[in-house]
């Protein structure tokens, strides 16, 4: 049980140092409640709303699996392994999949979510802002108000015509943001 917890405070305090930020606020210092340099540009969009501070940066690599449907591709579902946006050894703290939901391998805590807003970008799949619609767990994604899919690469649907119950898989990547509310 230490070794979860030392690695749940690591994952935060390395993802804090990447973002540029502390996760919470010390006396007499402001809480972060607008988006902080994350190392991606975050359109007007996706802003999180004030009330929110930042708690993860993630980096995302995996696929958007799509389906045919009445002979057009249509996202079937994501599947993601989130590791420390910085990291190099790329070691996985947390799975992404259908839902969506994110769910920490460290702590098994988990977030689900829905869309807000997007914003399209040429040759990728769209960045995203989503409100959180239910988390679980006492670790990194307890409690999560607010996720942001930003810097996407890859994961675009097929423009093929599919037959049938075709599926094809589309590498993506994507630097994942994770916020709470400030307390």
């Amino acid at each position: 049980m230490k070794l979860a917890k030392r690695l749940v405070l690591t994952t935060a305090a390395l993802a804090a140092v990447t973002a540029g930020t502390m996760s919470g606020a010390s006396a007499g210092q402001a809480p972060v409640s607008k988006p902080v340099r994350v190392g991606v540009d975050v359109p007007d969009a996706l802003k999180v709303p004030d009330g929110n501070r930042l708690t993860g940066v993630f980096a995302a690599t995996g696929v958007q699996t799509y389906t045919c449907t009445d002979g057009a591709w249509k996202l079937l579902e994501p599947a993601a392994t989130l590791s420390v946006k910085g990291d190099r050894h790329h070691r996985p703290v947390a799975l992404h999949s259908r839902g969506p939901v994110w769910v920490s391998t460290v702590d098994g805590s988990a977030v689900n979510a829905s869309v807000v807003a997007t914003s399209p970008r040429t040759g990728t799949i769209p960045e995203l802002l989503l409100k959180s619609t239910a988390t679980r767990g006492a670790g990194v994604f307890a409690d999560v108000s607010y996720i942001q899919r930003l810097a996407t690469e890859g994961g675009v649907a097929p423009t093929t015509a599919c037959t049938g119950t075709d599926q094809v898989s589309v590498p993506y990547s994507a630097t994942y943001t994770f916020y709470k509310p400030t307390v």
